[in-house]
Order: C-alpha cells, then structure tokens, then sequence
C-alpha cells in the first residue's frame, strides 16, 4: 500500500541580509513548533489576506529556539518539529516566504519598537501583520498586541490578532501536544496537530532479529537531540520512503524479550522488501497499539507481532478512509 507525495516550492532565507524587501508583505512570526492546528487558522488568515491585497506571505521565525538560548540550563525542552521539518510543513502550507533568523542573546534584546520598526517595516515592508492569540515578542516580551495596534499607524500597516482556537473544548498549544505524545496520546496529538505526528531519521544497521521471526525492521535513529520521541511502546504509522507512503508498525523502546539490545525505534514496513540503509525515511503516528512487554521468548513475540500487525493494518485502513 503506498500513495504519492507531492510538495509546494518556498523561497527560505536563513538571515535578514538575504531577504529583499517586499511591497506588499503579509507577515507573521513565532516558533510556530509543530505547526498546529491554532496555527494553521493563523497561515489561513495570512493567505487569505495576500489573496486579497495581491501580496506575498512571509513568515518569521527562529534557530534555535528562543527557549535554548535564554533558558540554557533547561535541559527537558523537546520539540514537535526540526527546522527541516518545519520547513517542509510550511511548505505544505504554502507560503510564500519563510525567514529563520538566529536567535541570539543579542537579538533577544531588541525592543518591541525596534524589532517593529527596523525588522517588521524597513527589511520586510509589513503591510499587514497577523498574530495569533496572546502572542509577546520584543525585549523581556514587552511587545503585545495593544503595543502592535498604537505603532501600526505610525509606520503604515495593519495588525490583526487571531482568537485563542479550540479543538474538541481544548485550547491548543505546542504544549498540550508535548504532553499528549509523552502519555502516548497519538491520536489526540494528531487532532490538535491537523495531521499525524512525525520523526524523521537514517535507517542503520542492526542485529537483525527481526527477520529470524518472519518480522524485518528498519532501525531508525534520529539524529536531532531535541526531537521529541513519543513513549515507549508499540504503534501504527505511516512511513514515507522517497516520497511514497507505506503502512507499518513501529515499536519504541528496549525490547525487554531480547536481553542486550538497547533502546531502539524500530519499523516492520508491510509488503516492502527493498535495502535503505543510510536513507532518511519519516515515521507518521496513527494510533498507539499497546505497551512495550517482556514474552516467555521468541514464540510468543511473533505470536504478538502477528497481532499487532492486524491491528496495525484495521488501524490504518481506518486513517485512511
């Protein structure tokens, strides 16, 4: 089962010398981690009001994140999205121009009146800037919506904030889909995300057990210290490979049956035989299947594996439908 893949072009710059001034920008910025449901009404609104003034969207945001820069000593910030993964899903978006700046301790120090006057009008040309709901920026996060709406006059662009947006009565932050995907809760983080969880990694050589037992795994390892993994456990997923979609089960964990083998993200592909070792391959979350469990032995693994495999299969058929 495989389905094709296709993407949209976006022109990125990764500092403010390479970015040509727009006329007519459409702008908004933030660490937009995952780029959730609450901000895809935030690009929404962004496209619609390019549509309408015949100008350019352009998104603004960060590397590293701000947090890892101010907060060193935080050591348990996980994120939803790499900046390659970030850029794709923006892509997907289709936004015209996505800006990552270097967050320094430096930049954090620019006022909100000068990050509106030297960054929002004189380097981009804003004409309209859309935030979303309590969204703060500038020096100690002095710059607020109340601040944007008294400068915006001044220096000739409009502002408009998008109200907080709830999914199934819950407000929806980067922070309530961490939390989900710790508890294991795929399924909830993938309506608050608008699109199943995703981990991107190089396919590496393992012991190759699996296919003792009729089950060959990809060994996956992720490659970002940040990325936030979801819990330890056994899953249905997608798994895109050059751009084309199979249906798998995954397992995250240490494989307690088999003594020795360390904590590993592994993927059975179904009806995939092929070699890619050293590819980059994504792992998309459709539904947790059970915990990780030690068995008598091999037996009863593969016993369980040929259940997980039909559950994962019913699972996914579901998604798909």
């Amino acid at each position: 089962m495989y389905f094709l893949i296709f993407a949209a072009s976006m022109k990125v710059y990764r500092s403010l010398e390479e970015f040509q001034k727009i006329e007519t920008a459409i702008v908004t910025q933030g660490t937009f981690d995952g780029v959730h449901a609450a901000h895809q009404v935030i690009l929404n609104q962004l496209k619609e009001l390019a549509k309408q003034n015949g100008g350019e969207t352009v998104l603004i945001t960060y590397h590293p994140h701000p947090r890892m820069v101010l907060f060193p000593e935080d050591h348990g910030l996980h994120l939803l999205s790499t900046t390659e993964e970030k850029i794709k899903l923006l892509e997907d978006q289709g936004i015209d121009h996505l800006l990552i700046l270097p967050f320094t301790k430096e930049f954090s120090r620019l006022s909100s009146l000068e990050f509106i006057r030297d960054i929002l009008v004189n380097k981009i040309g804003t004409k309209y800037l859309v935030i979303g709901y309590n969204h703060r920026f500038g020096k100690n996060r002095e710059g607020s919506f109340a601040h944007l709406k008294e400068f915006a006059p001044a220096y000739g662009f409009e502002v408009k904030e998008i109200s907080e947006q709830d999914v199934d009565q819950m407000s929806v932050s980067s922070t309530k889909i961490r939390e989900a995907l710790k508890s294991g809760e795929v399924e909830l983080a993938a309506r608050f995300l608008g699109k199943p969880y995703s981990i991107c990694g190089l396919v590496i050589e393992g012991r190759k057990l699996g296919r003792t037992i009729g089950y060959p795994t990809a060994n996956v390892q992720i490659n970002e210290p940040y990325k936030l993994i979801p819990q330890d456990g056994v899953y249905a997923v997608w798994v895109i490979i050059n751009n084309l979609k199979y249906g798998g089960m995954l397992n995250i964990g240490n494989n307690p049956t088999i003594e020795g083998k360390g904590r590993s993200i592994e993927v059975h592909i179904f009806n995939f035989s092929e070699s890619i070792y050293n590819q980059t391959i994504s792992l998309q979350f459709v539904d947790k299947l059970r915990d990780e469990a030690k068995f008598a032995n091999l037996d009863a693994l593969k016993s369980q594996l040929q259940n997980d495999k039909l559950q994962s299969l019913k699972r996914l058929e579901m998604a798909n439908n």
